[in-house]
Parts: structure tokens; sequence; C-alpha cells
């Protein structure tokens, strides 16, 4: 099946939004509609404006278009090269609530801020 770019890439400039824990870049409308096409089976942001409105930040810099992320070294070293095609942002300023911090540790996935705060 061939995926349409305008599918991956959102096409609106406003309401922009990249995802606290993978960096993907949606609208706001895009999350509450589909979720995150990563991070959905851990955040829960399909039909919940709330909870896109926590786990989303519209504050991020730089981006990367990631179509092949297999073949990137650039998604690579952003360690998105796990990810699903789509544009990521660089750093997304912002954290993950406690509580779903803490969902994450008890489902043993370690959550690393994407603001740049930690350093590998």
């Amino acid at each position: 099946m061939s995926e349409n770019a305008a599918d991956i890439v959102p096409l609106e400039k406003r309401k922009l939004r990249a995802c606290l824990l993978c960096g993907l870049i949606k609208t706001q409308n895009q999350f509450r509609k589909d979720g995150c096409d990563n991070c959905e089976d851990v955040l829960h942001l399909k039909g919940r404006s709330a909870r896109v409105l926590e786990c989303t930040s519209p504050n991020f810099s730089g981006c990367i278009a990631m179509m092949q992320p297999e073949r990137s070294w650039v998604a690579r070293w952003q360690r998105i090269d796990k990810f699903t095609k789509g544009l990521y942002a660089i750093k997304v300023l912002g954290k993950l609530p406690e509580e779903i911090q803490e969902e994450l540790e008890d489902r043993g996935i370690k959550y690393q801020p994407r603001d740049g705060s930690i350093q590998d």
C-alpha cells in the first residue's frame, strides 16, 4: 500500500504540536483523531483532547522529515530510527506528567525528555 505524503506530513501550519515521548509532529486535530503513530498504546491520545494537550507540546525546535527510518543515520542519532515515517522535532520543550512517567516506568519504558536536559 502506497502512502500519500499528505497522510504523513501535516500540511496545516497552525496548531502544530510534537509528541513529548517520540517527537512526532502533527496538528492538534491529527493527534486527537488518530493518536500518536508511535506511542498510542502507551499515551492513549486518540479522541482525548485533554490528553493531547498534556502529552504534546506546541514548543519545539528544528524538524526532520524521516521517510526511510531504517536507512537514516540522522534517525539513529535522534533515536527515532524505530519509529514510523513522518516529521519529527529535534527538541521538544516540556515533560510528560508524573503519572504518565510512572506508568512508562512500570511498563519498563525508559522516558527521556526530548528537551535536551538529559545527555546520552
